[in-house]
């Protein structure tokens, strides 16, 4: 029989894993951790552009359950630099998966849609909890 981790040592799990996944915890946790990344910039004097990768889990103890919501926002002002983008995306119901990269001259980065999901989807397996993906719902 699989132990089953308390609802505070999975949210110090999920924190330490967002952490390591380059995610900055942002917020109370409450009954789970919020994170946020800029994985994405570049900016010159005319204008500039961001993506950032957000991401909230609600965990319910009656349940055991990991509510999970993530969103990719892009934000651009003024006039961003020229940007060369590839991108290679899965979408299958909510999930999203793949990878987007953009070189610019001001900048640049990479981001991997699913890296945060799996991760997330792992500690709580791990953990002996339920992973519930809330697609649609911003975090």
């Amino acid at each position: 029989m699989m132990d089953i981790l308390s609802e505070r040592a999975l949210v110090n799990e999920l924190e330490k894993q967002s952490a390591a996944l380059g995610l900055t915890l942002r917020g109370d946790a409450g009954h789970g951790p919020s994170a946020e990344a800029e994985k994405i910039g570049a900016k010159r004097w005319l204008g500039g552009r961001k993506v950032t990768h957000r991401m909230s889990c609600q965990l319910t103890e009656p349940d055991h359950t990991v509510h999970f919501r993530e969103v990719v926002v892009e934000r651009s002002w003024g006039n961003p630099p020229p940007t060369l983008t590839v991108e290679k995306t899965t979408v299958s119901g909510w999930k999203r998966s793949g990878e987007h990269h953009d070189v610019s001259v001001g900048g640049g980065g990479k981001l991997d849609y699913a890296m945060v999901r799996k991760a997330v989807e792992a500690a709580s397996a791990a953990a002996g909890w339920k992973f519930h993906l809330e697609g649609g719902r911003i975090p």
